[in-house]
């Protein structure tokens, strides 16, 4: 049987990079100053996944959020963002990348006003949802905007890793930026602060980005983008119902039917003429290993670092600004060691890094799932904070490049959403299950007569240790995936 793709035709006029023939290049000076546009949006996304996160004890006193609200700020920005990732990246290589750019920027300022006004916990989580809604739209262009401007060679391999550095590093620089606006103006302002990135992304890349678009005449995978959207939700939803039992009904429901949506997605995506995401693009190992681990990337840097600022502020009675600036190490570590393994990765290729980083992150997680209600930064939080963004830094300088390596043109949009689907999904199922792990554990500890300090470190050391496996794992996929010679995983010609 065949579905039906009887969706509305987008209609894609003449224009550079569609049916007339690719894009003339853009200038030398253009490119790079494309280059800082897509490279600021990737980092207004990636830190917007984290900056709440200081501000959540803040927020949560101000609008009396629960537990579970709290959580959900976190979750829906990440949830919705992975989920129709897929269906942004579509839009974007038929309708054009430069204009869907554009409208996702403006509707994420509109999102993030919203967000910053606020008034009560529903407000706050549907303008996260918002927040995600347009990030899906214009994270997924400006990353195939990348791939065309820098097609082939050194050039090419330098501006992936910059945008590797920024993706590493994003996370770090929401959480001090999100403890700096807490303690010196609001938690509104974590939202706020969007404002200003959105006027200055929209205003230079009208001016330097270039259009581009897939030739032809596409339609919308509707009935995928419904499946693989209520997929993720339900099955993200099940998780966060499973603190209360995983034999009850309702958690045995949506864990069920989201894997059943899921697969549901697959068999979809195999029959329309145009699928939300070619299967071709997830067949190819490389590709594929590179989606897995960027997935368990996300679910630790999104998941965990939640823990981190919980511990800071809960336990060790660090103050906003403090427990963001506690964490900016991490970034001083990432942006230490892309430039210097840039040069490794053209030594020696990229699987050497795609393998070590992972295990340098894990041993990081390790050192951290080792904290206690008494102890103290410097010697249980610090060196883990090192080894953690040096590992991840280390890991991103190759992955960005790896997971869109031999990707067709006309895929280009699809397999960039694919690329921030993994670690925007990985982020809201890893959420789901660090707040089951740390609850769990922080219960057990109540229950065995632990005071609420110990309790809580108890849990987030969890959480830490959880983390770390998954890491492990992450360096088993790129050693059985990253395959090839260093050529092949290292195009330097068109």
């Amino acid at each position: 049987m065949t579905i039906p793709n009887d969706t509305a035709t987008i209609p894609v006029a003449p224009a550079s990079g569609s049916e007339s023939g690719p894009a003339p290049a853009p200038s030398t000076s253009r490119r790079w100053w494309a280059l800082a546009v897509i490279a600021l949006t990737q980092l207004v996304v990636v830190l917007d996944g984290t900056i709440v996160n200081v501000a959540l004890p803040k927020a949560q006193q101000d609008l009396g959020l629960s537990d579970g609200e709290r959580q959900w700020v976190v979750t829906a920005y990440a949830l919705v963002f992975g989920a129709l990732l897929l269906l942004g990246g579509r839009i974007a290589d038929y309708w054009g990348r430069k204009r869907a750019f554009l409208v996702g920027m403006v509707g994420f300022g509109a999102a993030s006003l919203y967000g910053g006004l606020a008034q009560g916990a529903t407000e706050l989580i549907v303008a996260r949802g918002l927040q995600g809604l347009f990030a899906a739209l214009l994270a997924p262009a400006a990353l195939a905007l990348l791939t065309v401007t820098f097609p082939f060679g050194r050039d090419r391999n330098t501006a992936f890793a910059v945008y590797g550095a920024v993706a590493g590093s994003g996370a770090a620089v929401g959480l001090l930026l999100g403890g700096l606006l807490t303690e010196f103006a609001s938690w509104r302002w974590c939202l706020l602060v969007n404002l200003v990135f959105v006027a200055i992304a929209v205003l230079v890349g009208a001016l330097v980005l270039q259009e581009s678009r897939a030739p032809g005449r596409g339609r919308l995978d509707v009935w995928g983008a419904v499946t693989v959207t209520l997929g993720f939700g339900t099955l993200v939803y099940g998780f966060t119902l499973a603190e209360g039992g995983w034999l009850r009904v309702d958690t045995l429901g949506c864990l069920l039917g989201g894997i059943v949506l899921l697969g549901l997605f697959v068999w979809i995506e195999s029959r329309v003429a145009q699928p939300l995401l070619p299967l071709r693009v997830l067949r190819h190992r490389v590709r594929a290993g590179a989606y897995v681990i960027q997935a368990i990337i996300g679910s630790v840097l999104i998941g965990s670092t939640l823990y981190m600022t919980l511990h800071l502020q809960l336990v060790l009675g660090m103050a906003p600004l403090m427990a963001g600036a506690a964490t900016v190490v991490m970034t001083v570590a990432t942006l230490v060691v892309v430039p210097v393994f840039t040069r490794v990765l053209a030594a020696v290729g990229p699987r050497p890094l795609m393998v070590g980083g992972p295990l340098l992150a894990a041993a990081g997680m390790l050192w951290l799932g080792r904290i206690t209600a008494d102890g103290d930064y410097a010697t249980q939080m610090l060196p883990g904070l090192i080894l953690l963004g040096a590992g991840i830094g280390i890991t991103f300088v190759p992955l960005q490049n790896l997971a869109l390596i031999g990707v067709a043109p006309a895929d280009a949009g699809a397999a960039s959403a694919t690329v921030n689907a993994s670690m925007q999904l990985g982020g809201s199922v890893g959420l789901s299950l660090f707040a089951l792990v740390a609850a769990s554990a922080t219960s057990a500890a109540v229950s065995g007569g632990a005071g609420a300090a110990t309790a809580l470190a108890s849990g987030y050391g969890l959480v830490f240790t959880v983390a770390s496996g998954a890491l492990v794992v992450a360096a088993i996929v790129a050693f059985v995936c990253i395959r090839g010679s260093r050529e092949s995983l290292m195009p330097s010609h068109g």
